[in-house]
């Protein structure tokens, strides 16, 4: 019953999320309008998004641009059949398409893999100096995000669990305004918001190493499936234009930092700085595998995906985990790797 109350909050709740922050410019009355959620983190998403590459591959459509603050804003959009396509993490991916939420989208691109770009920092003057100390002390996360997944995994592997600490539900900025204020004693978050922490305080650990202890979290492009079926063809122009923006960011990081920099209210030299933190694959890794696949057959993301359901469902946070299969079904494969290769 629980579950079933916090889809009907969810839906409701997108009735105001989706009037903020909304670029509405250039639209045309008389053309369909594609619907994309986009986050202020650096990546590829908004290199395309400044660039119009979008509005102009695509002149048949009005491109509607929506801003959220976090993964668990976007999946109550989803929710609400607000959105075509959208920037989330993987965590709150694994957690759409898992019980009760059961989301109708796919994964359908990598916009980044997350490396010192998230992080667990502690404040200074807080008598914090490592994970174990944050033993009943305040931690502030968004809930439900790659942040928060981090989080109880780097817990986890330090004999604590969530009862332990005093976990607060914190948006980014919040995360800032609290952190001033001396409210908290850590935070796990994400770039520009992570700079800005790291100021005064100090690292403990960062989505870069739980990567490496077999937790890594990612940023990712989705699509609902019903505009999937019905336009395959504009699914394959924006995962073009994406995988053009990752090769402004490998070639030219200089046209990418500013691009970005215009879009979160950043310097160029901030944003460079910014994006030598993530991991950014190309095309070719993104169609591969390990990653998002080849036509037809799902990528070792579906079982990431799955991984951060069971550890989600470890966790108490969802009911139960989804199987593999729903997470490979998940899986946006058509046409890759040939799509890709035409970014250009």
């Amino acid at each position: 019953m629980r579950f079933n109350k916090l889809l009907t909050v969810l839906a409701a709740a997108t009735v105001a999320l989706a009037g903020c922050a909304v670029d509405h410019s250039g639209q045309d009355a008389e053309k369909p309008t594609i619907r994309i959620g986009y986050q202020s983190f650096p990546s590829g998403d908004l290199i395309v998004k400044n660039n119009k590459w979008l509005e102009q591959a695509l002149p048949d459509y009005n491109i509607k641009w929506t801003k959220f603050d976090s993964g668990a804003d976007v999946n109550t959009a989803f929710i609400a059949k607000e959105l075509d396509f959208a920037a989330l993490g993987s965590s709150p991916v694994a957690r759409g398409l898992s019980a009760p939420l059961n989301i109708p989208y796919k994964v359908a691109f990598v916009l980044d893999v997350a490396g010192d770009n998230e992080a667990l920092v502690a404040r200074d003057g807080t008598g914090v100096n490592s994970i174990a100390d944050l033993k009943g002390k305040r931690i502030a996360t968004p809930f439900a995000s790659t942040a928060h997944y981090s989080l109880l995994a780097a817990l986890a592997q330090n004999g604590l669990s969530a009862s332990d600490v005093q976990l607060i539900d914190l948006q980014p900025q919040a995360i800032l305004a609290a952190w001033d204020r001396g409210d908290i004693a850590a935070a796990y978050t994400w770039l520009p918001t992570l700079d800005q922490l790291r100021k005064t305080g100090k690292d403990l650990i960062t989505s870069r190493q739980l990567a490496k202890d077999g937790k890594p979290t990612l940023d990712l492009g989705a699509v609902s499936d019903e505009f999937a079926a019905a336009h395959p063809d504009v699914v394959d122009v924006w995962r073009q234009q994406e995988a053009r923006a990752l090769g402004v960011i490998k070639d030219d990081p200089s046209a990418a930092a500013k691009a970005i920099s215009a879009e979160i209210g950043l310097s160029p030299d901030d944003v460079a700085g910014q994006l030598k933190q993530g991991v950014y694959l190309t095309p070719a890794e993104v169609a591969s595998p390990q990653w998002l696949g080849t036509d037809g057959q799902p990528g070792n993301i579906a079982a990431n995906l799955q991984s951060a359901s069971q550890f989600l469902a470890d966790q108490k946070q969802i009911p139960q985990a989804a199987p593999l299969k729903t997470f490979q079904d998940a899986i946006y494969t058509k046409g890759l790797p040939g799509v890709l290769s035409k970014q250009q």
